[in-house]
């Protein structure tokens, strides 16, 4: 299958990222074209326009880490609202779709929400990534401001967290202080390539009722 990108037709093989210059209005377009459809991913940067079609193990990973969080904020007894696929847009500036994101702190003020005013409403506290095709760039959330930002290269967690104006890699979370998410990251993907993500989601829940 080859990528084509017409008024008329969206179709991208999986795997595929495709860069075009284009404007606000373009990307616009481009999101109204595909609709009610997941696929291709859109993201919109001053003056370029990207698309993307994750690959098959994309999917599995984002379940696996989204998991992950919600069995550690359940361990810790924290209430969170959970939003995906969402997209983030600021007009003329902005337009980017998490895999996967949380509100923690700030759950209260999303409740019940179906629609975000980006310019008002508060970012997500934690945006989760997995970058399988060097499509994703943590700095694309930085006009957001999001404090939080977990992406998945390689097999690879890293945490970056809003430090003033810029995001730093850090070993631990805000949100999860008193774990060890890379960690506990690396284990339950392995014990998901041995196994399967249900079977690794219930050995994660048993390690954290040990450790509570």
């Amino acid at each position: 299958m080859f990528a084509v990108v017409t008024p008329d037709r969206l179709q991208l093989p999986p795997g595929a990222v495709v860069r075009l210059p284009g404007t606000w209005d373009d990307y616009q377009q481009l999101t109204q074209q595909r609709g009610d459809r997941a696929l291709p991913r859109l993201k919109y940067r001053a003056g370029e326009i990207l698309l993307m079609v994750p690959l098959p193990d994309h999917g599995r990973k984002v379940h696996m880490l989204a998991a992950i969080a919600m069995a550690v904020l359940d361990s810790l007894e924290r209430d969170c609202e959970a939003f995906t696929p969402i997209t983030m847009a600021l007009p003329q500036e902005s337009g980017i779709e998490p895999d996967y994101c949380l509100y923690i702190e700030h759950w209260q003020a999303v409740a019940g929400k179906d629609r975000m005013d980006w310019r008002i409403d508060p970012p997500p506290d934690l945006a989760i990534e997995v970058d399988v095709t060097s499509y994703t760039d943590v700095n694309d959330y930085l006009i957001y401001r999001v404090p939080e930002v977990w992406l998945l290269k390689e097999d690879e967690l890293v945490v970056y967290r809003l430090e003033g104006d810029r995001y730093v890699a850090r070993t631990d979370s805000r949100y999860f202080a008193i774990r060890n998410i890379p960690q506990i990251v690396s284990e339950s993907l392995q014990a998901a390539y041995n196994s399967n993500t249900s079977a690794a989601s219930r050995h994660l829940r048993r390690q954290l009722e040990t450790l509570s």
